[in-house]
């Protein structure tokens, strides 16, 4: 039998998707209203220990979870206010802000817990938990993200600005869902998009159904997709090109959705809260948790040590991840993986001992340093908790006849800070 000679490329592109949800999402409904209870409780009392959780269906909406806190919080007011800002304020959504019921459940912080977090010196404060958080950061986005994932982010983010502003697409409705394909070349560069997939829920059309289909797909293509297109740098814009393979709403009519068309829960998305299947996860959620309990704080963290260090140049890529004992203050170890792009010349394990000795990763000192006791976190609750712009703003916070104003920073584990003295460190 004769053998047929094969001739293999030397490259070998790849497709590589993340997707995104929108704030009407059932469970980043759910992800809003915990951390909207967060933000609440440190308002008033910026020592409170929550973990809260929350889930919505069909005209109800429930809380459950620990509180430890000097002030008392009026949650139910707080879980309609929450909602009415998505914009589920409409009888025929199944899901209204004043007339679904708000059942609370929730209790007093475990003492069995609590003994290993607070100490009488607060730089000792242990973690609230066991388990291992990563940060991720790669060069492809001016905000250090990877492409996919930010493309879906921004793609959900103009979809409900166009929802909003009821002028040139007046029938959407706040759940919808985005996905973004890339190709990327054997080096790990993107090439183009491969695909681009979105589903939005939609008020019901008079016309059939074909016809309702048709006008949503050209309203995403020619309205939606543009006004992302002109957000990005003129590199980015190239890749969008007429081969893109846009799958519109493809299961057809999406008139029922949010908490009606599918139960949302609290910490159901965490992919999509950090890097899109880029990089890795510990599996801990992050909203309903002050920053006492690891899972949040040390992730963004690892994060702004992440960003940081792509930004000095140490590396084009990098992974860090950091792990704890509950109740014991330094970490179990911190680890990097810098998938072969440091630019110095020293193994992954010494790149992190100096990561270790540039950033204090005890819980105490990461709340401190990225002023994680503030009420900034209802703004993490949709389209991602990391590549986000820090800014500072005042916020003022009303509840149960009391009002506090605040002055906040948001998103600071996004600060490029650290880049001098990382850059010093290294030798850069």
């Amino acid at each position: 039998m004769a053998i047929q000679n094969f001739k293999f490329s030397k490259e070998m592109p790849y497709l590589f998707t993340s997707e995104s949800v929108s704030e009407g999402h059932p469970d980043k409904v759910a992800d809003q209203i915990s951390d909207g209870l967060i933000d609440h409780f440190l308002a008033f009392d910026p020592d409170s220990k929550v973990a809260c959780e929350t889930l919505v269906t069909t005209g109800l909406v429930c809380l459950a979870g620990e509180v430890k806190s000097n002030t008392y919080l009026d949650v139910q007011q707080i879980a309609r206010d929450v909602v009415t800002k998505i914009g589920y304020t409409k009888s025929e959504y199944q899901f209204d802000a004043k007339s679904c019921a708000v059942i609370s459940a929730i209790h007093e912080q475990s003492e069995d817990i609590n003994r290993g977090v607070d100490r009488g010196n607060p730089e000792e404060q242990g973690a609230g938990d066991q388990g291992m958080m990563f940060g991720y950061a790669t060069k492809e986005t001016e905000n250090f993200m990877p492409l996919a994932l930010d493309l879906s982010h921004k793609i959900l983010i103009e979809l409900a600005a166009l929802r909003r502003e009821m002028k040139d697409i007046t029938y959407l409705r706040p759940d919808a869902k985005a996905q973004v394909t890339i190709e990327y070349s054997d080096d790990n560069v993107p090439q183009r998009i491969d695909a681009v997939v979105v589903s939005t829920q939609h008020d019901d059309f008079d016309e059939d159904e074909a016809k309702m289909l048709a006008k949503i797909k050209s309203d995403i293509i020619e309205i939606l997709i543009p006004r992302v297109k002109a957000q990005l740098k003129p590199e980015l814009q190239k890749l969008f090109n007429d081969q893109i393979k846009y799958h519109i709403n493809p299961t057809g009519k999406f008139v029922i959705g949010g908490p009606h068309g599918d139960t949302g829960l609290t910490g159901r998305k965490i992919i999509v809260d950090t890097y899109g299947g880029k990089g890795a996860h510990g599996g801990g959620a992050f909203s309903g948790k002050d920053p006492s309990k690891v899972d949040r704080s040390a992730a963004y963290a690892t994060r702004h040590i992440a960003k940081n260090m792509v930004a000095a140049g140490v590396c084009d890529e990098i992974l860090v991840q950091v792990s704890y004992a509950i109740g014991v203050v330094e970490p179990m170890g911190i680890y990097v993986n810098t998938y072969g792009t440091a630019k110095v010349d020293m193994t992954d394990g010494e790149i992190a001992q100096i990561v270790g000795e540039v950033f204090d990763m005890r819980p105490a000192a990461i709340e401190r340093r990225l002023k994680l006791r503030e009420p900034i976190y209802s703004d993490t609750a949709a389209y991602g908790h990391m590549g986000r712009k820090s800014e500072k703003k005042t916020v003022v916070f009303e509840n149960a006849g009391k009002k506090v104003s605040k002055e906040i920073e948001t998103f600071t584990w996004e600060k490029l800070d650290y880049v001098d003295e990382v850059k010093s460190r290294f030798g850069l």
